[in-house]
């Protein structure tokens, strides 16, 4: 899955369950960024996410990988 792949998922799955959704560029170095879904957060970096990677940062925003 790619970076792009993964902003737009965590975009619907924060509109689908009501929370606050916000990506702030500046809080990372290069090509990092900050995702916030609701009041939990991942860094995320440009391209192609391992599976290992995904399966951190869906930890980190507390998402259950099914309803991803």
């Amino acid at each position: 899955m790619t970076s792009r792949e993964f902003f737009t998922r965590a975009r619907g799955y924060a509109r689908r369950t009501g929370q606050v959704f916000r990506f702030d560029p500046a809080q990372g170095k290069g090509s990092h960024g900050r995702l916030y879904v609701g009041a939990r957060f991942t860094t995320m970096k440009r391209g192609e996410l391992s599976k290992g990677l995904l399966a951190a940062m869906l930890r980190q925003l507390n998402i259950d990988p099914r309803e991803f």
